[in-house]
């Protein structure tokens, strides 16, 4: 990727209904070649997709919550399951594998502590093979981006 095909990346991250005429004159390319590099960028697998980003809160899951999860055996039937069935839990909305004290850190969304309980007695609890669960509530968000920095 070059600087250009940068410039398009961060621009359509911070808005991804950019018409392609906007995106052009905003990365000073003529609309074909604009056009034609961000296929590209999608061809390769720069640009995965394009979504909405919603306010949690007005959806109805006003919750956030870190769960950093530990397994009781590393084994890869272990691990394979772990990770099978979390990314079939929909309040997960990101699961990390982690250096560290825990092996996974889990981004969790939910309407309230109630059913965050039923989060974890109900879809966390069944999976098998944890040894701990960590859980850090958000009570503020001081920055949140999905755009990527210049990386030069």
């Amino acid at each position: 990727m070059d600087k250009k095909d940068k410039q398009i990346v961060r621009t359509l991250q911070r808005n991804g209904r950019i018409t392609n005429q906007d995106l052009a004159a905003e990365v000073n390319l003529s609309p074909s070649p604009c056009l034609r590099r961000v296929k590209l960028l999608e061809q390769g697998g720069v640009i995965k997709g394009y979504c909405a980003d919603i306010d949690a809160k007005t959806y109805g899951l006003p919750v956030t919550v870190f769960v950093r999860v530990s397994l009781n055996s590393h084994t890869e039937a272990t691990v394979k399951q772990f990770e099978q069935d979390i990314a079939r839990v929909d309040q997960v909305l990101e699961c990390f594998v982690m250096t560290g004290a825990s092996d996974y850190l889990l981004r969790v969304v939910v309407a309230d502590l109630f059913d965050y309980e039923k989060f974890v007695r109900q879809k966390l609890h069944p999976i098998g093979g944890i040894t701990s669960i960590d859980s850090s509530f958000v009570y503020g968000i001081v920055k949140k981006t999905n755009v990527f920095p210049i990386n030069e």
